[in-house]
């Protein structure tokens, strides 16, 4: 019987270390889990796989841990943490995801993202998503000194936050049309995504999307147990104490 879990959008920055250690709490009371799928913005920003901050080294450790305890991570880029690298990943043994995945979770075929791309009415954000990803982009800002780089992260965030405060709510959220074209070219009865910060579970008529919850007062995560599967909310100050 496999057992899974599914988190995302924890936006772990040092400006969170509530989350952060209840995170990790939260990992060790679990105990044995087969896989841990972490489904993009882990991090409020990476600024590439040598950051040296303490941070970085506190987040390697506790998943060395679990994946000396036998579990299998794989970890998914976000819109913050999109330069995330296999170097920084094999620290721990994680597998790096490709922005669209096909497992089986529950005994159903199913498509995991991150969620970004399926907020196609939000044009500026595709827009810039589209420089970010360019190689070229990516290169030129990972050969610039650590120091230059956090800035740059702090300038990014705030024009993020600022711009995210002057666009509709429905402008953020997944476009019906890109769920819908997604889950049939992958021929998927099941799509698990965050980025929206919308937890729920919706059921159509021909496959369920499973939206994972941000990590804040509360914290969410997806629990497989063989073919069960469960959208569970709970209290971080249980683990962050």
């Amino acid at each position: 019987m496999t057992t899974s879990l599914f988190i995302s959008d924890l936006h772990l920055s040092e400006a969170t270390p509530r989350i952060e250690q209840g995170l990790y709490r939260f990992l060790e009371q679990k105990g044995g889990v087969d896989r841990l799928f972490l489904l993009g913005d882990i991090f409020e920003a990476w600024i590439g796989d040598d950051d040296d901050s303490p941070l970085a080294q506190r987040f390697t450790s506790a998943m060395k841990r679990m994946a000396d305890r036998g579990t299998r991570i794989y970890f998914m880029r976000g819109n913050r943490d999109f330069l995330v690298g296999a170097d920084y990943l094999d620290k721990f043994n994680a597998e790096l995801l490709s922005d669209m995945a096909q497992i089986v979770v529950a005994g159903e075929p199913t498509l995991i993202m991150h969620g970004d791309l399926l907020c196609t009415d939000d044009t500026d954000y595709m827009a810039f998503r589209v420089v970010a990803h360019d190689p070229a982009w990516q290169a030129d800002m990972l050969a610039k000194p650590l120091e230059e780089r956090r800035e740059l992260a702090k300038q990014l965030r705030t024009m993020s936050k600022e711009a995210a405060s002057n666009k509709a709510e429905d402008i953020m959220d997944v476009n019906q049309a890109a769920v819908e074209r997604a889950v049939t070219q992958h021929s998927a009865s099941r799509l698990i995504h965050g980025h929206t910060h919308r937890p729920r579970r919706h059921l159509s008529e021909n496959f369920e999307r499973v939206v994972l919850g941000d990590w804040n007062e509360t914290g969410w995560y997806l629990h497989e147990q063989g073919d069960t599967l469960e959208l569970v909310e709970f209290d971080l100050k249980a683990f962050a104490s």
